[in-house]
């Protein structure tokens, strides 16, 4: 008999049971002559009880002794995939002793593991800033540098750093709303106009300023343009500037130009000036860098990306079947919307969302029971994705929050 002690646990073995599997380590143990060879491998030996020692897990040995005993590795649910593996390495024993069943269970328990580890990973890197506080020793301007860092970056580091993000959430308020009361009939006479331009302008000097500040206190900038967060603040900051350049290029336009290619510019321009000032919205995006919930929401997209592309393809099956379908039985009725396939799609997206407007309706019985399938089809496909977007979501902010409080 071998007599093995695995962590303070004796454990007896027969020789030829062990020399059954001469790659294992006690296979070898049972074979091998020399005794030199036999103490390399365990980690003591005892010469009056006769017994090698092992430091290692006593409770997973207890599956390594009934695989030399029955020949089958058998492997239990509790069990940390990462441990086990490590163990069974160190035995020279293959997975491929155990049942089919239990690898199959095992190689899903090793894949939820990594692909929880690597969420880990992912959540402490999403809350982990641009740069830290200690690469900035020994550079130029390392002390300004750094002070002007914790002042921007991290709000916890002082009431003035506080004071400035609650400022910059603050203005992406005022600025939203200045945006969207510049649209109101009333707020484009005169007075109204000039207020709104100057509310416009001390946001883009105020957000300007804040930009400026994060390139200053960067250590890299290249990684300080690759951030997404920048790209949003830059964003932010870009049509105020760019609405500047082209009225003052319209002004000069007026000095060359005939009547006629002036109000063609002036209409051109109108339009461009139209979309840069739309661009203005993406600043709402800024309120993600001091919202947890914002960067969860952001974060559950990211990870669910596979289920939401999923989840649209259904749709557009859905759209274009039941539009089909309903242009079948429907395009001989006179007088009907549905004339052709492009114009149920509107209809079938509608009824899919179960938004249901009613501005386009069938008019025969087949008709009706297409629309009904149609609905109750859109009602299962959008009750699947929300219980898993839902727990997702909770579980990530969970995350983040924990993440966010530890630091």
């Amino acid at each position: 008999l071998l007599n093995i002690n695995v962590g303070g646990k004796l454990f007896q073995i027969a020789i030829k049971v062990a020399a059954r599997y001469p790659v294992t380590r006690l296979g070898k143990l049972a074979l091998y002559t020399d005794p030199m060879k036999k103490l390399q491998l365990c980690d003591d030996y005892s010469v009056q009880k006769n017994e090698y020692f092992f430091d290692r897990d006593p409770s997973i040995f207890h599956y390594i002794f009934h695989f030399y005993r029955s020949g089958v590795l058998w492997i239990m649910d509790e069990m940390c995939p990462s441990n086990f593996v490590e163990e069974i390495e160190y035995w020279g024993i293959q997975m491929k002793y155990s049942q089919r069943c239990c690898w199959i269970l095992f190689e899903e328990k090793q894949d939820e593991l990594s692909e929880y580890l690597k969420i880990q990973r992912e959540l402490e890197a999403e809350l982990e800033p641009l740069d830290s506080a200690q690469q900035f020793e020994g550079k130029f301007l390392g002390r300004f540098r750094k002070m002007i860092w914790n002042l921007i970056e991290n709000p916890y580091s002082s009431v003035p750093a506080k004071i400035i993000a609650v400022m910059s959430s603050f203005f992406v308020l005022i600025s939203i709303v200045g945006m969207t009361l510049s649209t109101v009939e009333e707020m484009k006479q005169k007075t109204g106009k000039m207020w709104m331009e100057q509310l416009e302008m001390i946001c883009a000097i105020f957000f300007t300023s804040e930009y400026i500040m994060r390139l200053i206190s960067s250590s890299s900038f290249k990684n300080f343009l690759r951030a997404a967060f920048n790209a949003v603040d830059l964003v932010a900051i870009l049509p105020f500037y760019i609405q500047i350049l082209f009225e003052n290029l319209d002004e000069a336009d007026t000095l060359y130009h005939e009547e006629l290619h002036k109000v063609e510019n002036m209409s051109k321009l109108g339009k461009v000036l139209k979309l840069i000032k739309l661009m203005r919205i993406f600043r709402i995006l800024k309120l993600a860098r001091h919202s947890t919930g914002l960067r969860a929401f952001g974060f559950t997209m990211r990870q669910c990306y596979q289920q939401v592309c999923c989840l649209f393809l259904f749709i557009a099956m859905g759209v274009f079947t039941f539009s089909a379908l309903m242009h079948s039985v429907e395009h001989d009725v006179p007088g009907t919307n549905f004339t052709s396939i492009p114009y149920a799609w509107w209809w079938a997206a509608v009824s899919l969302s179960t938004v249901g407007y009613g501005d386009t309706v069938p008019d025969t019985v087949l008709g009706r029971v297409v629309a009904f399938g149609c609905i109750s089809f859109g009602i299962i496909l959008n009750g699947m994705p929300i219980s898993i977007l839902y727990n997702k979501f909770s579980d990530y902010y969970a995350k983040l929050k924990a993440h966010e409080n530890e630091t």
